[in-house]
C-alpha cells in the first residue's frame, strides 16, 4: 500500500477552499501550510486542527483525537485514511454583485414609480475556518469565490434591495440624486451584511456601491427627464409652470383662424396679457400694445360683428378664463363690451 509522503496546498489562489485529493496517510506524513493557509485533517466529522502556517509531521503525538483510528503498524509507519482540507485566508476583493432586475420604488420627491438598479463589489475572507468548512463547504471538493457568491446571492440581493429602498425612502431623496450618498449607504449595508455572513464563518471586509441608477430606456425615466428638463428651462426664463400654461393657451387662441382680430378687437390682446402677470405679463402688454388697432369711435360690437364671430369670440374667452388667464370679473366685462351691453 502507497502511503502520502508530502501534503500541501495545489489548489487555484482564487479557492477558498481545496481538499488535498488523497485520503492515504501515515504518522510520517508531512503536511505543509503556506502562511495565510489553515489545514484540518477530517475522518467521520470529527476535525483535527487548524494546522497553522508550517511543516506538521502527521504522528499520533499532535493527533490526539485521531489515536485511536490509527491502524497496526506497518513497515515502520501507522497507515490510516483521513481528509485533508485546506482553507484560504487571503483577503478576496472581486466578488461582484448587482440586480439581476430592477426594483420597482416610488421617488420620494417626484411621486413616480421608478425601476431602481443598483451594482457593486465586495470582498472577503475566511475567519472561522471550522465554521466555514462545516456549515458551507461539506462534502464537496473545491469551494470558490464564484461558489461563495452564489450561496449568498439571494440573501445578499433581498437585504441591498430592503436597504437601498429604506434609505431612499427614508432621506427622502430622489433617486435621481442619491449618487451622492453611496458612500454613507455601502457603510451601512457593510455592517448589516457582515452579520449574515458571519454566520457561517466569513468576513466581509469591504462593500461597495458603485452605482445606483435607472433604465435609461424606461418610458417613465424619459418622461420624467423631459419634465425635469422643461422646468429647469422655465426657471433660468423667469416664468412658473402657470405662465407656461397661459402662454401655450394664447398661442393657440391666437393661431385660431379671425381670432387675433376679434380679440384685439374686443381689448383682450392687453388685458390678457396683464393677467399673467411678472415678466411674462409685461411681453404681452407690449405685444398687444404693438398690434392693437388705432382707436375708432365707439361702436356697438352687435352693429361690426356678426353673430357667429361673437360666438366664436365669447368661447375664446371662456378658454381663457378656464386656463386662469383672465379672471371672471375681466370675463363679464368682455363678453358684456362683445354682446355690446353696458357695464
Amino acid at each position: 500500500m502507497a502511503f502520502i509522503d508530502l501534503v500541501k496546498w495545489n489548489g487555484n489562489p482564487d479557492i477558498a477552499a481545496w481538499k488535498f485529493p488523497s485520503q492515504e496517510l501515515s504518522n510520517l506524513t508531512q503536511l505543509i501550510v503556506n502562511e495565510s493557509q489553515e489545514a484540518f485533517l477530517v475522518r467521520g466529522g470529527v476535525y483535527e486542527g487548524p494546522f497553522g502556517a508550517g511543516r506538521h509531521t502527521l504522528s499520533t503525538e499532535n493527533l490526539p483525537l485521531f489515536r485511536g483510528l490509527f491502524g497496526i503498524p506497518f513497515g515502520g509507519e501507522t497507515p490510516f485514511s483521513a481528509e485533508v482540507w485546506f482553507v484560504n485566508k487571503v483577503t478576496n476583493l472581486s466578488v461582484l454583485w448587482g440586480f439581476p432586475d430592477p426594483i420597482q420604488l416610488q421617488d420620494p420627491k417626484w411621486h413616480v414609480m421608478l425601476p431602481v438598479r443598483a451594482f457593486g463589489q465586495y470582498g472577503y475572507k475566511i475567519s472561522d475556518s471550522k465554521k466555514f468548512l462545516l456549515k458551507l463547504v461539506g462534502t464537496l471538493s473545491a469551494f470558490d469565490s464564484e461558489t461563495l457568491a452564489g450561496y449568498f446571492r439571494g440573501a445578499l440581493t433581498t437585504r441591498i434591495k430592503t436597504e437601498i429602498a429604506n434609505a431612499i425612502i427614508k432621506a427622502e431623496t430622489s433617486v435621481l440624486e442619491v449618487a451622492t450618498q453611496l458612500e454613507s449607504l455601502s457603510l451601512s449595508l457593510k455592517s448589516s451584511l457582515a452579520l449574515d455572513l458571519d454566520e457561517y464563518g466569513v468576513a466581509l471586509t469591504q462593500f461597495n456601491i458603485h452605482s445606483i441608477n435607472v433604465p435609461e430606456s424606461d418610458p417613465t425615466v424619459i418622461k420624467l427627464k423631459e419634465t425635469l428638463a422643461k422646468k429647469a428651462e422655465m426657471g433660468i426664463l423667469g416664468f412658473d409652470y402657470q405662465q407656461e400654461r397661459s402662454f401655450d393657451v394664447l398661442q393657440t387662441a391666437a393661431g385660431n383662424e379671425g381670432s387675433a382680430g376679434g380679440f384685439m378687437g374686443a381689448g383682450i390682446g392687453i388685458g390678457a396679457g396683464l393677467a399673467v402677470g411678472g415678466p411674462l405679463g409685461a411681453a404681452f402688454s407690449k405685444v398687444g400694445q404693438q398690434i392693437e388697432p388705432a382707436p375708432k369711435a365707439a361702436t356697438p360690437a352687435s352693429a361690426t360683428s356678426s353673430a357667429e364671430d361673437r360666438i366664436r369670440i365669447l368661447k375664446e374667452l371662456a378658454d381663457l378664463k378656464n386656463a386662469g388667464v383672465i379672471s371672471e370679473e375681466e370675463f363679464i366685462a368682455e363678453k358684456r363690451r362683445v354682446l355690446g351691453q353696458n357695464a
